[in-house]
């Protein structure tokens, strides 16, 4: 595995969208330094960011340093690419907090050091916090046309808008632009990688650094994806697919991989797992039950990147036990309630919002009424059933079921 090997992996595993000339002879060089960046607008990325980490984590493999630039400047102001309205304005604080919070996850999926290939972490603050507002215009926004900006998609989307573009967003373009070129001067980066939305701004960036260093440099990037069924990728009914653990369980995780549509699952073998190409080659051409099993398989290599194995397999365990043998096994979701309200009943449809399992009260009479709820595996079909703590298994829990997949299991304090 060399140097000028990424380029043909990333292309057999379906990462690649859009690249700028030159970047095979580029990578044949030698150890190419690449970034991709990150605004810190939640305590947690989602699952939608995975591709772009994946890619980080693929180049290091192969000899390669990625940079992890950390949006605590360009955060400030909010990057309106893919949006329909105006972020809401963080302050230096919550930017701060999320961004410590976010660090974590990348140390899942790379190898951090100050030498070699070793994974860099940068905060654009650095450099934009102290920028002069006028010695910036003069030396960087002469280089810009607005006539061009005009047309990128991220600007053009959001002039058809009734909201308009800010013109705090519209600079986003710019200082990210900036950000590449300090990047290639602090730390030799030469490739920028994102989202296909993100092909203008890079390419800003790409003119940005010709003009005023006379730096060549590269642009890479992914598509930006979404489920057979037109879903967006990371997003489900009940919220965004989270990375952090605290923020969504490794049990969850797993189940929303084990979920994956049939028409997805090599797809997502390809981009979210490190299988041979050849085990998921055969993996993807299984019909039937055992395609359940490459899901399975899918959802455990997947949360071992993020989670560790450790937790990927017991998250498989616990799903083996809870959907297979029909036990309430130990790793679900827990949702606790008092003594005394179990002792005088509590409606199901109730305790089904409670638990997370609905987001209201007539949501769970609606899931009762549909035949969607189970209590302790078997089918409710009173909404105003009461649960009591005659309904605790040998566990001393009470397993709540909407659906065939999702569970949480209710214990009395």
């Amino acid at each position: 595995m060399g140097f000028s090997d990424v380029l043909k992996e990333l292309q057999e595993r379906g990462y690649i969208h859009q690249q700028t000339p030159g970047l095979e002879e580029h990578f044949k060089k030698g150890m190419v330094t690449a970034y991709v960046g990150y605004d810190c607008t939640a305590p947690s990325l989602h699952a939608g960011s995975l591709v772009s980490i994946m890619m980080l984590r693929l180049l290091q493999k192969h000899g390669h340093r990625p940079i992890v630039l950390m949006g605590g400047g360009t955060s400030m102001v909010g990057d309106p690419s893919g949006k329909d309205a105006s972020r809401t304005l963080m302050t230096a604080e919550l930017i701060e907090g999320n961004l410590r919070s976010i660090q974590r996850i990348f140390e899942k999926f790379l190898t951090f050091g100050e030498t070699g290939n070793g994974a860099l972490m940068v905060n654009n603050a650095a450099w934009l916090r102290a920028l002069n507002y006028l010695d910036f215009l003069r030396d960087y926004g002469r280089h810009f046309s607005v006539n061009r900006m005009l047309t990128f998609d991220s600007v053009s989307a959001r002039l058809d808008k009734e909201q308009g573009l800010s013109f705090l967003e519209f600079n986003y373009m710019v200082l990210q632009a900036y950000d590449f070129v300090e990047l290639a001067r602090r730390h030799g980066c030469t490739l920028q990688m994102g989202g296909s939305d993100q092909w203008g701004n890079i390419v800003n960036g790409i003119e940005l650094g010709r003009r005023t260093d006379e730096r060549e440099l590269f642009a890479l990037t992914c598509p930006l994806l979404a489920t057979a069924s037109g879903a967006k990728m990371g997003k489900t009914a009940d919220g965004a697919v989270w990375l952090n653990a605290e923020a969504r369980t490794p049990y969850d995780y797993w189940q929303y991989w084990r979920n994956t549509e049939d028409a997805d699952v090599g797809r997502f073998l390809r981009l979210f797992t490190e299988l041979p190409m050849e085990q998921i080659a055969r993996l993807d051409a299984v019909k039937g039950a055992e395609l359940n099993e490459a899901k399975k398989i899918l959802a455990t290599e997947a949360t071992a990147l993020c989670h560790g194995r450790e937790a990927a397999n017991a998250a498989a365990d616990t799903a083996k036990k809870t959907f297979e043998q029909g036990a309430a096994a130990e790793g679900l979701p827990v949702v606790t309630v008092p003594k005394a309200e179990l002792e005088a009943g509590v409606a199901i449809f109730a305790l089904l919002a409670r638990a997370g399992l609905c987001e209201s009260n007539s949501e769970g009479r609606k899931l009762v009424r549909n035949n969607g709820a189970k209590l302790n595996d078997a089918a409710v079909s009173d909404e105003k059933r009461l649960v009591t703590l005659a309904d605790l298994n040998a566990e001393g829990a009470i397993k709540l079921s909407a659906g065939k997949k999702r569970h949480v299991l209710v214990k009395s304090s």
